[in-house]
């Protein structure tokens, strides 16, 4: 990890430019002045206030009232904005030596119609007028659905879903629009750090105390963030420091029938006087006792420790440049099977991970003063070193161990036109480097597998826009050293609005799927009281894909009652799809399951979600997808089983809901829930005596929170909540028994019913 750091300070002490290291000369120009509530009249703290296209910006204080000093002269526009209000622009002349009174008065708005986003085009765009539909996870859901993790928190977005794919370690796959993990691209931060090995637990192990928000696209819309950005884009935003102030918080769950999940969070976030520095310091432990079901001594939910410290932080070396670093470290225990308090090979089955993260970044942002040039150098990195045991039957030599390396370095810079051909325009172009190297070794198994992936890539957009119309065309030309040519992957996405409160979008873009491992590849299961091992056909070719969807986006307020509808189609197609079959066993006795290309795929569907509300009183957000996963030819998994068109475990109707009830200003209730209707599984032979295909039921998945917020003085709140996830109990009711169950035979909510209780402490 040192030798990626010191790599990280080279490419900056060479990128840095000297000019950017002079601060600015006093000016004695000012702007003060107070924000306030357009409806209620009081004085709103904490509300961000920013000159645009510059780096300076500061916070009100808890009066309401905020202070700019030292501002360069010119012309200028100065921003108030904040979550559940309208932001507010205003033109300003700044002169030296001159003082000015700004205020401002800022609307409720609840569905933050106007959030910025970066993407949908990797720029910062304001999200009403972008040309590609993004999906906002915030820390309101955060709250609303009591989540400690990422993974609980991503079923209640439109055509996501997060399950649980292995009762023994519990990992999980997030599914965009029906298709597996794999196929989305996850980024921290814009940066494509999640490796293969990354994405196997990463969804749980990544605290929300650490995200600001997350920003969701579905299908191929932005393709130029990576070749697999097939189903989507997840980008997960973490916090940067606003204003001096520290957060406790705890959250204790007790789960049906005994057993605890507790979550400690301890975060501060701190700036200088002059909003020139600042940082953001988090850190969460978690344990989680192992769950059994079905009281047949073998866990269902696995044991889990994890403690996480981190920070984000930012340097403004000048008012137009900025220079921002991240770092995480992430240490995880996990442990199913039976025999918990014995080492793994006492056990009969085991599954043990320990995994040791560390990862960072930094970036230099440029812009210059008229607004027209926009740049940026950035490098982020990623170490995993897993320590584990996969074993039946108490084998002494089912210990491995894996090393995971990931390095991505790039740079992006954007021209600002004031007329293009027929409209202003941004065009954007960067290249980009990434490089993961891979060892996983499992020496009883006979298993030695490396794997190196290195991706040169380079893309390019033109997005005309205006406040009607919006068109980009643009592409990625990726190098894959596991593929003999370049490949080339166009995106041509368009909105049209014939009023701001009806958005008509398009889109259509291709992708690829290098023939390498993936995180589903890199995880062995306990079958049928041996081991199951995926190996990659050595003629694999790549997968291709061609994605196409449509939406329309309207919204409509009712006086107070504000409302928005998105409905978007999607269709998507797959050639060469990859797909898994059972194809023997070894020596020993393990399964051997086979990565291969079937001849192809269509998954297409629609999905709906609806938001309503007033401010203050209520509101309440329903996603609902329709949609249809199916190989174009019959694929055989298992020879005991007739082939199958139906993709496994993909639904074709699921959805979520959330609400919040505001009893009062303190005191709030929360109401979320999600819903999954039938899908195909499979189940392998041991407990049962073939290998099958289950029709699952449909099941609903509920939970209530009550909080009740305590203002202690104008500093300091203490938040008091509780409530229960799983109200209904729908857990799988026909979980395998013993020692010969399928550890993969698992679907359902991830957790019983469980009970919850928590405070959060912030001043």
């Amino acid at each position: 990890m040192k030798q990626i750091f010191l790599i990280i300070l080279a490419v900056f002490h060479i990128a840095l430019p000297s000019y950017v290291q002079a601060q600015s000369k006093n000016s004695d120009a000012n702007i003060y002045g107070h924000v306030i509530d357009a409806k209620t009249g009081e004085h709103l703290p904490y509300i961000t206030i920013a000159l645009k296209g510059t780096t300076i910006g500061t916070v009100t204080d808890v009066s309401g009232h905020y202070f700019l000093k030292n501002l360069p002269a010119g012309e200028f526009t100065i921003v108030a904005s904040s979550v559940g209000y309208k932001p507010e622009e205003k033109k300003v002349t700044i002169k030296p030596k001159t003082n000015q009174e700004i205020n401002f008065s800022l609307q409720e708005q609840l569905l933050e119609m106007d959030e910025v986003v970066v993407s949908a085009s990797r720029n910062e765009t304001n999200k009403l007028t972008s040309s590609t539909i993004v999906n906002i996870a915030s820390t309101k859901l955060f709250e609303t659905t009591a989540s400690c993790n990422l993974a609980e928190t991503m079923n209640f977005q439109s055509g996501l879903r997060v399950e649980n794919n292995c009762g023994n370690c519990g990992t999980t796959q997030l599914r965009i629009n029906g298709l597996e993990g794999q196929y989305s691209q996850v980024l921290l931060d814009s940066r494509p750090i999640f490796s293969s090995l990354a994405g196997v637990y990463g969804l749980e192990q990544i605290p929300v105390s650490m995200i600001e928000r997350v920003e969701v696209v579905k299908g191929g819309g932005s393709a130029l963030f990576g070749s697999s950005a097939i189903g989507g884009v997840i980008n997960i935003i973490t916090k940067e420091p606003l204003r001096n102030s520290v957060t406790l918080s705890n959250t204790t769950n007790v789960l049906e029938k005994g057993g605890v999940d507790l979550n400690t969070s301890l975060n501060g976030s701190f700036v200088t006087d002059d909003y020139k520095a600042g940082v953001y310091i988090f850190g969460m432990v978690k344990h989680r006792d192992a769950y059994d079901r079905n009281n047949d001594g073998f866990s269902d939910l696995p044991k889990l420790n994890s403690e996480t410290v981190g920070f984000r932080g930012y340097y403004k070396t000048s008012n137009y440049t900025k220079l921002t670093a991240e770092y995480h470290h992430i240490n995880e225990y996990r442990r199913g099977g039976d025999n918990l308090g014995e080492p793994p090979h006492r056990a009969n089955i085991a599954e043990e991970l320990n995994h040791n993260i560390n990862g960072g970044g930094l970036k230099f942002d440029y812009l210059s003063p008229n607004y027209k040039h926009k740049w940026g150098i950035y490098t982020s990195a990623q170490a995993i070193k897993r320590g584990s045991y996969f074993g039946v039957e108490m084998n002494p030599d089912a210990y491995g161990k894996t090393n995971d390396k990931t390095i991505v370095a790039g740079t992006q810079y954007t021209y600002s036109f004031d007329k293009c051909l027929f409209m202003p325009a941004d065009l954007t172009a960067g290249v980009e480097y990434s490089y993961n190297n891979l060892h996983d070794l499992f020496l009883g198994y006979k298993r030695d597998f490396a794997q190196t992936t290195q991706i040169a890539g380079a893309y390019f957009q033109n997005e005309w826009k205006s406040d009607k119309l919006n068109l980009l065309l643009g592409g990625r030309l990726d190098k894959h050293n596991l593929m003999k040519h370049p490949v080339f992957s166009p995106r041509v996405n368009a909105r049209y609005s014939p009023t701001k409160k009806v958005g008509l979008r398009a889109s259509y873009s291709s992708g690829y799927r290098a023939p390498q491992a993936y995180n589903e590849d890199l995880h062995i299961d306990a079958v049928s009281g041996t081991i199951a091992l995926i190996q990659l056909d050595p003629e694999l070719k790549p997968e291709y894909s061609h994605s196409l969807s449509a939406s329309v986006d309207l919204y409509q307020n009712f006086g107070r009652l504000q409302t928005n509808l998105l409905i978007e189609g999607f269709y998507t197609v797959l050639n060469d799809v990859f797909t898994l079959e059972k194809i023997g066993e070894t020596p020993d006795g393990h399964i051997i399951m086979e990565r291969r290309n079937a001849t192809g795929a269509k998954v297409k569907g629609i999905s709906a979600e609806l938001k309503v509300g007033i401010p203050d009183r209520f509101d309440l957000q329903l996603g609902y997808t329709f949609q249809r996963s199916r190989f174009k030819e019959a694929e055989k998994w298992s020879d005991e089983i007739a082939p199958q068109k139906r993709m496994f475990r993909s639904p074709d109707q699921y959805g979520y809901l959330t609400a919040n009830y505001y009893i009062n200003k303190a005191f709030k209730a929360s109401l979320f829930g999600n819903y999954t209707g039938s899908m195909l599984v499979q189940h392998n032979k041991g407990y049962i005596e073939n290998d099958i295909e289950k029709e699952t039921p449909d099941f609903w998945d509920l939970g209530l929170k009550l909080s009740y917020n305590i203002k202690i003085s104008k500093l300091i709140n203490l938040e008091l909540n509780g409530g229960v996830k799983n109200i209904l109990d729908s857990y799988q009711n026909d979980l395998d028994f013993g020692i010969n169950k399928d550890a993969a035979y698992i679907y359902g909510p991830s957790l019983p019913r469980t009970y919850f209780v928590g405070l959060k402490f912030t001043m």
